[in-house]
């Protein structure tokens, strides 16, 4: 099984805010709200999908690759950990 099978319940979730969130978009678009608040409306969407791109590398470092809480080697463990940690801040 994989990490997306596990936790497809809280994927779904987040997908289907960002759908939300992508129609209110068009809403906005449709009904002639100021382009300040449309912009606004766009930088929601582009956080809410990088925190979700973010989620779905860092599980699969930890499900592909290695996790760092239960791999044995310490070496390969602490360079996993470190990978993640680049990932978070470079998704930020």
């Amino acid at each position: 099984m994989s990490h997306i099978s596990k936790n497809k319940a809280k994927l779904l979730a987040r997908v289907r805010r960002l759908k939300g969130q992508v129609e209110a978009i068009e809403r906005a678009i449709e009904t002639d709200t100021p382009c300040g608040d449309v912009l606004n409306l766009v930088a929601s969407v582009r956080g809410a999908m990088t925190g979700l791109t973010g989620e779905l590398i860092e599980d699969h470092i930890r499900e592909h690759i290695a996790d760092p809480v239960r791999d044995p080697d310490p070496v390969r463990a602490q360079g996993a950990a470190d990978l993640i940690e680049v990932v978070r801040r470079y998704m930020k």
